[in-house]
């Protein structure tokens, strides 16, 4: 596969500028085309309006860039196709968390033209933004560690670290001890996630845990909460996200409505979504804005429907969840726009 990521002095890295290249995946690989700014949008970047257009500047994670499906399946896209005259400009950027996506307004999108500012939050990412480092794959398939840039919150106020990133990989080895706690994780306990990966793959393990339907009633019964950062509305990692996101929301002319991108855990109802949803919900009313969770139109499906929203393994949406996630948000869009009845 090329490379399709390259180095950017403020975000840390950006897609590569006009590229067409498949990738492959499980769901038997995916097209994607950036523009001329670096990110997998439909649409060339034009600062001022188009004509007979209502225009919408989209911001987030793998989620929203599309990990997993081509370009025109996304639900920024599918939204083209179900609202009139409507355009998407999408900065979705895979591996980012709100705390880039800030950045990226900033250095890409301030003056840009628009009706609406969509903030969509994959719920897992408030770690990302408590993080200062970050793990990838380089293009070798070897995992390396690179610094980011982050938000520390000073006495009320955002200070911005790290800019520009170093270019090159970091040793975590040669990190002081707290240094390394600011590395991103993306499960609790890291070492049981990956045994039980690796366990995975064994059909014997399949057949009794997966697809008997034993992790998911183990995991309803015990209340499982896979971000508990949630729940501590004075940690540390909630208020900077949360400060990140009020200064981003209210220093907005135009409306802003922030989304939550949920888990499949919240989907499939096997844990309680009530904390991320009182804490993203307040910080879009802090700010000015308005807040709309496509949660509990996806959970009116059936059990069967909404497993095939998420791919079997790396759990980002397939085809069908991002229509879902855009059939949820259209009347909340139309009506951020002023075209339908007014939301929260």
């Amino acid at each position: 596969m090329r490379q399709i990521y390259e180095y950017h002095p403020v975000v840390g890295f950006r897609f590569v500028p006009g590229i067409t290249s498949r990738v492959q995946h499980e769901g038997g690989g995916y097209l994607i085309r950036t523009n001329d700014a670096g990110f997998r949008c439909s649409h060339e970047i034009q600062n001022a309006p188009t004509a007979g257009k209502k225009r919408i500047l989209l911001f987030g994670d793998s989620f929203t860039a599309g990990e997993g499906v081509s370009n025109g399946y996304r639900f920024g896209d599918v939204l083209e196709s179900l609202i009139p005259n409507l355009e998407v400009y999408n900065f979705g950027l895979p591996a980012t968390g709100p705390d880039q996506h800030y950045l990226i307004h900033r250095e890409f999108a301030h003056d840009i033209a628009h009706d609406l500012l969509v903030i969509a939050v994959f719920v897992e990412n408030i770690r990302r933004v408590a993080s200062r480092y970050r793990y990838f794959l380089d293009d070798a398939g070897q995992t390396v560690l690179y610094a980011k840039p982050y938000f520390t919150l000073d006495d009320g106020h955002l200070t911005l670290h790290g800019v520009p990133p170093p270019k090159q990989p970091i040793n975590e080895n040669e990190l002081p001890p707290d240094q390394r706690q600011g590395i991103a994780k993306t499960a609790r306990y890291p070492r049981m996630k990956k045994l039980f990966s690796s366990l995975s793959r064994r059909p014997w393990f399949r057949s009794t845990f997966i697809d008997s339907g034993l992790k998911e009633k183990l995991q309803r019964w015990t209340g499982y909460q896979p971000i508990p950062e949630y729940r501590n509305e004075q940690g540390a990692a909630w208020q900077t996200m949360r400060a990140v996101l009020v200064e981003w929301i209210s220093k907005q002319e135009k409306p802003v409505l922030l989304v939550p991108i949920p888990m499949y855990q919240y989907v499939a109802e096997l844990s309680d979504p009530s904390y991320y949803q009182a804490r993203l919900r307040e910080a879009a009313v802090a700010g000015g804005g308005r807040f709309f969770d496509p949660l509990p139109d996806l959970v009116r499906n059936s059990r069967k429907v909404r497993r095939a929203f998420y791919f079997e393994h790396d759990n980002h949406l397939t085809r069908e969840g991002h229509e879902a996630v855009a059939k949820s948000l259209a009347p909340a869009i139309q009506a951020a726009l002023g075209d339908g009845p007014t939301g929260t």
